[in-house]
């Protein structure tokens, strides 16, 4: 007898084929991807306090090239995790988070504090959430790399948006 209600089951698809561990994991970014309220936000934030860790116990300079090592290797990784994730859960999926994790760490190239820091995860979010100004033109283009780009250039417009901010700041406080 089969149950009148059955539990959803997050990681397997229609037929019930489970995807593979290492692209689950990259993608859903090391399972944030699985929060219920906000899965882009949780991996967000789980990005923002990766590189707050790393920023605790590293100088500036490598710090800076660690996060564009970070950036170019996730891209990369991220987008072949989505492309082997698609046949499970569609095309862009929404447990898929390594792109978020990717954009919050471009603005967070040149935060310097813990404000600059939160500013630029606030940022990165507002231009994710929104998607102005020719972001949204990428995220409805179909592929593993689109899922990726939209959140590429949210990041580009948080590090811009970031970096008037603290100009405005230093010539405020100076």
């Amino acid at each position: 007898m089969k149950p009148i209600v059955q539990e959803k089951d997050y990681f397997c698809n229609s037929d019930m084929r489970r995807p593979p561990f290492i692209p689950l994991l990259i993608g859903t970014g090391f399972g944030a991807g699985f929060w219920p309220w906000g899965p882009g936000t949780a991996g967000a934030v789980l990005a923002t306090v990766i590189w707050a860790v790393l920023a605790a116990f590293m100088p500036a300079l490598p710090l800076a090239v660690l996060t564009v090592v970070l950036i170019v290797l996730f891209t990369w990784m991220g987008t072949w995790a989505t492309r082997e994730l698609m046949p499970f859960w569609g095309e862009d999926p929404k447990r898929v988070v390594v792109d978020e994790m990717v954009g919050v760490w471009i603005p967070l190239l040149i935060a310097d504090s813990w404000w600059t820091a939160l500013a630029a995860l606030l940022l990165f979010r507002i231009f994710d959430i929104l998607k102005p100004w020719g972001i949204r033109r990428l995220d409805e283009r179909h592929g593993a790399f689109w899922v990726m780009a939209d959140d590429l250039a949210a990041g580009v417009y948080s590090i811009i948006v970031l970096a008037f901010i603290r100009a405005a700041h230093h010539l405020i406080v100076n």
